[in-house]
């Protein structure tokens, strides 16, 4: 096992070159702050077929200094049951007490994915889903700082941008998945550019991002939106999963997976980590890990006495912190 590299994921605000709480004092950006981001979604074609690349511009507000300037729109037009629909991206960026950024992002009118390519690609590829409630999606602990940490690897990452189902799109339960299959299908397209196998294609989710990224372990064989290109002839399931303190695998209260979450032969291999003082039920992680246990697939369950919800990468002092090196 490789030992974790000093990647920088989680710097605090004065190390990444952005305001901090001293030096937002007396100035229009307070410690809490809704920002617009805009995305030129118009330069990237289906599949990239051509090398062409969507940029953030680096001047608007919600970028942060290292963030990936690669996106790629999910979808040449509107998106499915996207008729009516007009969003202006927001993003919230708070400092906390000890100084970490924490972006909550809503409003996704343009979903996407942010490519963050390694130096020495290793031909895996790793598609991270942020959680967030399925409310607003973190652009940090379960973004940025986890495509750091795994590019650092030779992993090259790609972040999910999905929308989310309560801001008026058809279809709204189905929204996420439709956007986690489309860019798992889109980075299968383009793996030569990517350097990737598409034969070594993971997903990994935290929180929400568990259970969408356990959705496209399950349901990959469901055709949640119509065909759109040639880029969906591709499939869109993970070669393996990685769920971080996942939620909504099982009703409250309930000894059983819900009932979408149809687990069999061919669900891909997974590893699964969580704390028991975790407010969200430790029966998420447990049930899952069972319905793999008898269908005889490949399961890791790491459950860890403390730790509770959120710390990505973060340090707090628990050993729930040593899960990336086990998943490594």
């Amino acid at each position: 096992m490789a030992a974790r590299p000093d990647t920088g994921a989680g710097r605090r605000a004065g190390e990444r070159g952005v305001i901090s709480q001293e030096e937002g004092k007396g100035d229009d950006m307070d410690r809490r702050r809704v920002m617009g981001i805009g995305v030129a979604a118009a330069l990237a074609g289906p599949g990239l077929a051509d090398g062409a690349r969507a940029q953030v511009m680096r001047d608007e507000p919600g970028y942060l200094p290292g963030d990936s300037t690669e996106f790629v729109p999910l979808w040449p037009g509107t998106p499915p049951g996207g008729e009516g629909v007009h969003q202006t991206l927001k993003v919230t960026d708070e400092i906390e007490p000890d100084g970490f950024h924490v972006r909550a992002i809503r409003q996704i009118q343009t979903p996407g994915f942010f490519v963050w390519r390694p130096a020495n690609p290793n031909g895996l590829g790793l598609l991270i889903i942020p959680g967030g409630g399925y409310a607003v999606e973190g652009a940090d602990r379960g973004g940025r700082e986890i495509a750091e940490h795994f590019t650092a690897l030779g992993i090259t990452c790609f972040i999910l941008r999905y929308r989310l189902p309560a801001e008026g799109w058809a279809a709204r339960a189905d929204v996420p998945l439709q956007d986690a299959q489309r860019a798992m299908r889109l980075i299968r397209e383009g793996a030569r550019q990517y350097h990737i196998d598409p034969a070594r294609l993971a997903a990994m989710g935290f929180s929400a991002g568990g259970h969408l990224a356990a959705s496209l372990s399950t349901r990959y064989a469901d055709r949640v939106y119509p065909r759109v290109d040639d880029a969906d002839t591709n499939s869109c399931r993970p070669d393996f999963s990685i769920l971080v303190y996942p939620a909504y695998l099982t009703p409250k209260d309930s000894d059983q997976l819900v009932e979408e979450l149809k687990v069999a032969p061919q669900t891909p291999p997974a590893f699964i980590a969580m704390s028991l003082d975790d407010p969200i039920r430790i029966e998420n992680a447990l049930f899952y890990t069972l319905a793999l246990k008898n269908a005889k697939v490949p399961c890791e369950l790491h459950v860890y006495p403390t730790g509770g919800h959120g710390y990505g990468l973060r340090p707090n002092g628990q050993a729930v912190t040593t899960w990336p090196q086990r998943a490594e």
